[in-house]
C-alpha cells in the first residue's frame, strides 16, 4: 500500500515542482487548490508525484507527475486501489493521459469526459479590455457600476481588509442560503477560510473594490505558470449591480500589468451548475480545457 500523507509545509517547493509538470492538466493540479478543497493526501512513487483525493465519500487518483515514465507509478496505484479495497478511478485526465492508459492496460480502462469539470480559458487581454461587439453588454454593465459607484477604488487585499472581507463573503452565503435553503456550501466555506489564514503559503493574491470602507467585491487567485494564473474565488455583494463584472475586468487589469508575461486566466470549472455555466460562457471563453476520468472496468459496478 502506498505511503500517502498530508502536505507538509517544509516540502512545499518540492510538490510545486512536481506540480509543474501538470499544468496543461488544469485547476485540480494547482498547488493552493490541492490544500484548500477536500481530503488530499501525497505519496512519492518510481520518481514520480501522486495524489489520494477523498471527496463526497470517494476516493480518487491523480495521474502520475514527473519527468519519468509514469508506468511504474500507475502499476502502484493499481495495487494500492486493490489493497485499499477501492475502485481504481484516475481523475482529470487530458486525452494523452488515457491514451497512455489505454497502451499500457489495452482495454482495461472505461473512459468518460466528464463536462462539469472542464476550466474555462480566458486571453487575459479579453478580459481585462472588453473590445469588440461580443463585449458590449459587458462594457455597458461595467459603466453603469462605474457610474453609480464613482468613488469606488479596485486595489490589492491587504491583511487588514481580511475582516470586511470575511464579513461580506458570510453575507453572501447567508443570502443564498435564505434563497434557496437547500444549496450546500460547506465546502466552499471551508475552503475559504482556509484561503484567509494559509494566504501567503498558498501563494494567493487578493484584490477588492472598496467604496467608503466597504467591500463590494473580493476575489482572489494563484500562479499556476509563467502563463497562467487561476482564479480561485469570486465574491461580490448580491445588491450591487456590476459588481461582479466590475472585480473581474479590474482584477485581470492588475494582473496583465503586474505580470507582463501572463496570456490565460483559469476560472477553472463550473460544478454542472446552469447558472454558473452561462456566465462563464458569456465571457466568451478563448478553450475549454477538456477533462476526463477512467476506471478499470473491473470496478464498473463499485461505488
Amino acid at each position: 500500500m502506498l505511503d500517502f500523507q498530508r502536505f507538509d509545509p517544509a516540502y512545499r517547493d518540492e510538490y510545486i515542482q512536481y506540480l509543474q509538470t501538470a499544468v496543461h492538466r488544469g485547476c485540480l493540479y494547482d498547488f493552493a487548490n490541492l490544500n484548500l478543497w477536500g481530503r488530499q493526501r501525497v505519496a512519492f512513487v518510481a520518481g514520480s508525484m501522486v495524489i489520494l483525493s477523498h471527496f463526497d465519500r470517494k476516493s480518487v487518483y491523480s495521474f502520475p507527475m514527473g519527468h519519468v515514465d509514469p508506468a511504474p507509478a500507475i502499476d502502484a496505484i493499481i495495487a494500492d486501489a486493490r489493497e485499499r479495497g477501492i475502485p481504481c478511478c484516475f481523475i482529470a485526465l487530458t486525452e494523452a493521459d488515457c491514451q497512455v492508459l489505454d497502451r499500457l492496460y489495452p482495454g482495461k480502462f472505461r473512459f468518460h469526459m466528464d463536462r462539469d469539470s472542464f476550466d474555462y480559458i480566458y486571453d487575459i487581454n479579453d478580459l481585462a479590455d472588453l473590445k469588440g461587439r461580443r463585449y458590449q453588454s459587458k462594457r455597458n454593465h461595467l459603466n453603469r457600476f462605474r457610474q453609480n459607484h464613482p468613488d469606488c477604488l479596485a486595489r490589492p487585499m491587504t491583511a487588514g481588509d481580511l475582516p470586511a472581507v470575511q464579513a461580506m463573503t458570510e453575507q453572501w452565503f447567508a443570502q443564498r442560503l435564505a434563497a434557496d435553503p437547500t444549496q450546500d456550501f460547506h465546502l466552499e466555506r471551508l475552503a475559504l477560510e482556509r484561503a484567509f489564514g494559509n494566504m501567503d503559503y498558498l501563494g494567493l493574491e487578493g484584490f477588492v473594490l472598496e467604496e467608503n470602507g466597504e467591500i463590494l467585491a473580493m476575489t482572489m487567485g494563484s500562479r499556476m505558470s509563467a502563463d497562467t494564473f487561476d482564479i480561485h474565488f469570486e465574491k461580490a455583494r448580491l445588491d450591487i449591480d456590476g459588481a461582479y463584472p466590475a472585480i473581474n475586468n479590474a482584477f485581470a487589469g492588475y494582473l496583465r500589468e503586474k505580470y507582463p508575461q501572463l496570456k490565460w486566466l483559469d476560472r477553472e470549472d463550473d460544478m454542472g451548475l446552469e447558472g454558473l455555466r452561462k456566465a462563464k460562457l458569456s465571457y466568451h471563453p478563448a478553450r475549454l480545457l477538456e477533462k476526463r476520468w477512467a476506471r478499470l472496468w473491473e470496478d464498473a459496478d463499485e461505488n
